[in-house]
Parts: C-alpha cells; structure tokens; sequence
C-alpha cells in the first residue's frame, strides 16, 4: 500500500539524483510531530525530532521547495502541473513543544505550516496512548499483569519487554476505543502514583499544548486543524456513534477557543486506521479536507477526505528525490480510494 511505498521512496530517495526526478514533482503535505532538544528514551519518545535534525530538515526544504499555506491546497490539487516545487508542512498532535521549540524555527525561516491537535488531550492534559502503552511495558514494575482483551501479561527483563510492545501497540490500535481504553486504563493501574508521576515528569516532551497556548499559536498564523478528539484510530471496528463524534467534536471544541476549523488529520492515518463511516463522519462535519498518512502527491482526482501525506523521518534526507518519487504511489493510493468509496 502506499504508506510501504512512502518507506521504500525514503530508502531510494538517498541514491538518485535530485535532477534526474524533479521535473515529476508535484504538490505534497508532509507531517511531524514534537520537537526536542534531546530524546531521553527513544523506546517511548518515538514522535520526536531532536532540533538539530529539525533545522537540517527545514533548511533543505526551505533550499528546494515552495512551502505554502494549507489555504493554497484547493489550487494545488485543481493545477498540479503548477505546483511541482509546492509542499505543505504540517505537523501531529499538539505537542507542547511544537510551540517552544518548532514554531519558532518555522516563524525564523518563514515557512508556513498547520498544526492539527487532539482536542481531548489539550482539555484534558491526558498523555498520547500509544506512549502510555510504551511506557507501562517498558517501565512498569516486574510481574504478571492481567490486562483487558490482551490477557495476563508478563514483564521481565528489557528483550521480553521489547518483544511484546509492538505486538501490544498493533492489537490495542486496531481494538474498539472502549475495549482499549479499559486495557490501558489497566495498564495505568500497574504504576504506584508516584512512579507514573516521576516518569511524566521525566518525559514532559509527551505533554499537550494549553488552549492559552494554541491561541498564541493562531495568533502568529499558525492555522489549527483537528486530529480527531481523541487519539485512537477511526478504523472500522469502532461503534458507529465514534466517528461523527471524534469529527465533530473536535472541531466544535476548536472553533469555540481559537476559531474556523477547516481541515482533519486522521490519527495514525494508515489503511487499517481510515473506514469509509470515519471519512464520510469527517465529509459531513464540515471539514474542507482531510489527511491521511498513506504516501502520495495531490490532485484533483483524490478524494478530498482521503489526501495522503508523507511523514518526515527522524533524520530524514535525500527530500530533494524522495518527494518527486512520490508520485509514483498514486495509482495504488486512488485504487484504495475507490475501495473505500463503496
């Protein structure tokens, strides 16, 4: 599918020639996540650039792009052959960082870009669950655990933890967000109090922006879009009330504290995170368009709830001949629109 291929153009993109793909470019979204000055434990800080890498990453693509405003995607995708430089930043979550760090290397650099926030988090504070769930295998104390829908589960030393997180994470993003909340909530459970407060303190990268703060952001241009209400994927075994509830939501929480909410960003994003109830609850909340995390370039031939975007890798390189290659994803991207179209 296309997100493999978005791994594969990134993999190609270190050996061919930037001169010999660029006339094939075409408009593209690319995402990240937080920023840092320094990942304590990449195990469980797995959404963040280091700022070196960051600033290397944004110089290149300063170098040899057109960064424009997500309000410019209408024209990108009706006149392709115009924008063959055009890309558009966008990044995940709402990471506190995003404002004490990233935005201000964007706003130094003049590059446009959108921030899409997970309405519930910023209310609540609560940490992203696929972080949680890191945590608790990586961090909880030795022992058998006896976790909802995942049965006992058995914490030894550091190889055994490895050798089950992923496992964990792919079976609880795939559950029904009231299954997985109640297996996370078990997860919680496992931490004496001041163990977990230790290590959100320890890891406070993983802490969501204020309202307060995502204000300060829109107030500098920053255009703020949804990334559902809360973090779990939109896929097709959720309760029907989910999606319009995850659409709406939050976009109804965005336009009373910071105003217009015109375009979604799936959590997760891929194949098996995306079902035709979740892009039509997102269609009729209003949204203009949304974004998926399946590789591709734009034009007027995709589904406009279903636009794919590539995501900048840790110590991404080669952008100059990864993001023309991209292009080459869009007919298996516009197959499995048609599928998803019924």
């Amino acid at each position: 599918m296309p997100r493999r291929f978005g791994i594969f153009a990134r993999t190609l993109g270190r050996f061919v020639p930037s001169a010999l793909v660029r006339p094939f470019g075409r408009p593209v979204v690319l995402f990240f996540h937080g920023v840092e000055q320094h990942t304590d434990d990449p195990r469980v800080q797995t959404n963040h650039h280091e700022v070196d890498d960051f600033v290397q990453i944004l110089k290149a693509i300063k170098a040899s792009f057109d960064v424009l405003p997500l309000a410019a995607v209408s024209d990108a995708l009706a006149h392709p052959e115009r924008h063959r430089r055009s890309v558009f930043l966008t990044s995940d979550d709402g990471y506190a960082n995003t404002l004490t760090i990233a935005a201000d290397l964007l706003e130094d650099m003049g590059l446009p870009w959108t921030l899409f926030i997970s309405t519930h988090h910023v209310d609540t504070g609560e940490r992203n669950p696929m972080f949680l769930i890191r945590l608790f295998f990586h961090y909880a104390p030795e022992g058998q655990y006896d976790i909802p829908f995942l049965g006992p589960v058995v914490l030894g030393d550091e190889d055994v933890r490895e050798r089950q997180v992923a496992r964990a994470v792919e079976r609880l993003r795939l559950m029904n967000f009231k299954d997985a909340s109640r297996a996370l909530a078990a997860m919680l459970a496992a931490f004496p109090d001041d163990t977990l407060r230790r290590l959100l303190k320890r890891f406070s990268s993983e802490a969501f922006l204020s309202w307060g703060q995502i204000t300060d952001l829109k107030r500098r241009g920053v255009e703020i879009g949804a990334h559902a209400h809360h973090h779990w994927a939109m896929h097709a075994g959720q309760d029907p009330l989910f999606y319009r509830d995850e659409a709406r939501r939050s976009r109804e929480r965005i336009e009373k504290e910071v105003g217009a909410c015109r375009y979604f960003a799936y959590p997760h994003g891929n194949v098996d995170d995306v079902s035709r109830r979740a892009w039509e609850a997102v269609r009729d909340a209003g949204y203009d368009y949304a974004f998926t995390t399946l590789s591709g370039t734009l034009d007027a031939s995709l589904n406009p709830f279903l636009l794919p975007r590539f995501c900048l890798g840790p110590h991404q390189r080669g952008l100059t001949s990864v993001v023309p290659l991209l292009r080459a994803a869009n007919p298996r991207l516009a197959e499995w629109q048609k599928r998803m179209a019924g």
